[in-house]
């Protein structure tokens, strides 16, 4: 059975290095943030609407990368093998994007958090330096805190399982692991 491990955070968290050392780790893929390549593509100066489209980017990436693993792993799977899929992002990303930026929230991320599925999230605090990039619009450790304090809200009032995720990149990632294998044992 394919299961689905999403990584969220604030930016600047580790969650795209925590995706790539977890895929690595358990010699699987792991689902890029469309949203990277969206805005270095098309800009930075992005609108309500753009989050839009980058939310129906990441879904159609995160089932695309769902398909291609199912169909690359289908005897194990067959068999009642347990393989894991990491995604870097989801819709609890967007919906805290399109809140904090500009006060509302498109109906079809909400949408798509009431009907899409995960086995477990990872919570990346905002514990690790800032690394600036031209993408990053929030350097200020207050603003992080806050934007972490939201991720964790809505993992605390939603049912799927998930831990909080901090330290450095190497305590982080024995975490990660620790409960992903829980996980996978479980199953």
């Amino acid at each position: 059975m394919l299961k689905k491990i999403v990584i969220i955070g604030p930016e600047s968290t580790g969650k795209s290095t925590l995706a790539e050392q977890l895929a690595l780790h358990y010699e699987t893929v792991w689902c890029p943030e469309f949203a990277r390549e969206f805005l270095l593509t098309n800009g930075t100066d992005y609108t309500f609407e753009d989050l839009l489209t980058i939310a129906e980017g990441q879904l159609a990436l995160e089932d695309e990368y769902t398909t291609k693993l199912e169909e690359h792993s289908l005897p194990l799977l067959e068999d009642g093998g347990h393989i894991p899929l990491f995604i870097d992002t989801d819709m609890y990303v967007m919906k805290v994007w399109c809140e904090f930026v500009f006060g509302n929230c498109h109906r079809f991320v909400l949408d798509n958090i009431v009907s899409r599925k995960y086995d477990l999230y990872l919570l990346c605090n905002v514990d690790l330096p800032w690394i600036k990039d031209e993408l990053r619009e929030y350097p200020d450790l207050e603003t992080r805190k806050k934007l972490y304090f939201i991720y964790k809200d809505i993992m605390v009032n939603q049912s799927t399982p998930w831990i909080d995720i901090s330290g450095s990149y190497e305590e982080r990632l024995a975490k990660a692991v620790k409960a992903v294998d829980k996980l996978l044992d479980a199953s």
